[in-house]
């Protein structure tokens, strides 16, 4: 039971983290490897776990949902939920000890995409030069379906991904926030629903977790107008350096 309330605490920090910058696999991953998974298990684990507070995000936001000219939303729906589904089984197809040393790699890349989409300053394109342009939005449904592949295997600063490509093509940055937080969860949705078939989750620890992950979720979106948002974002993002130094300490030791 310590171990399940621990991740219970841990989900209300992620929840509260995620609701204010994002960048909760930060820390859910390795709480859940200290419990005992591995690597894969654990990526699993969390994806699931995190998975109601994403779609409580995408509904509490879904009047500001939409697509760009003539890529709707339910086209950019499709592409994710395919593109999750490969991700998803490309990681079941992992050998567990082979992402094991690809973890390293993976945190380090979402680290960077992170920071990258952190403190950048995003630029939209002009006022419909996507609906003109149809070549942005050839490239923004190649994009989303990459994005989505490995938000299905992974997903650590997918939603930094989504926002600069739906922002690039020319959606106002509020939409383009509410639009790539409901295609997270859609993401996940196909992940999660290959993931629960998989043998051997915690189903104990993944509750706890979530349960935790949706009370701060709540507690997060109060405390939103209140909290200056780049210093949680530069703490995650040291938390994701010390992470990924940590991982690769540990496999080269």
């Amino acid at each position: 039971m310590w171990i399940e309330l621990l991740l219970f605490v841990v989900g209300i920090w992620v929840g509260v983290q995620n609701a204010l910058a994002g960048g909760g696999s930060f820390v859910t991953l390795p709480a859940l490897i200290l419990s005992g998974l591995d690597a894969r298990a654990a990526n699993i684990a969390s994806t699931i776990a995190l998975y109601p507070g994403q779609m409580l995000s995408g509904w509490v936001g879904r009047r500001s949902v939409g697509g760009i000219g003539g890529l709707s939303f339910r086209a950019l729906s499709g592409i994710s939920i395919v593109g999750g589904a490969v991700g998803a089984a490309l990681l079941l197809l992992t050998p567990s000890d082979f992402f094991e040393r690809l973890v390293p790699w993976l945190v380090l890349f979402a680290t960077a995409i992170f920071a990258y989409g952190s403190f950048r300053p995003y630029r939209a394109a002009a006022e419909g030069e996507a609906v003109a342009n149809p070549r942005h939005l050839r490239r923004a449904a190649v994009l989303q379906f990459a994005t989505a592949i490995y938000g299905g295997y992974f997903g650590g600063g997918i939603g930094f991904v989504m926002l600069a490509v739906l922002i690039a093509v020319g959606m106002e940055v509020r939409r383009a926030s509410a639009t790539k937080n409901m295609l997270a969860g859609i993401i996940n949705t196909a992940a999660v629903a290959i993931f629960v078939f998989t043998p051997g989750i915690p189903w104990t620890q993944v509750i706890a977790l979530s349960l935790g992950a949706l009370f701060g979720g709540y507690g997060g979106a109060k405390l939103l107008q209140r909290v200056n948002e780049k210093l949680i974002r530069a703490i995650v993002v040291l938390l994701g350096i010390a992470l990924t130094i940590g991982l690769f300490l540990r496999h080269a030791g």
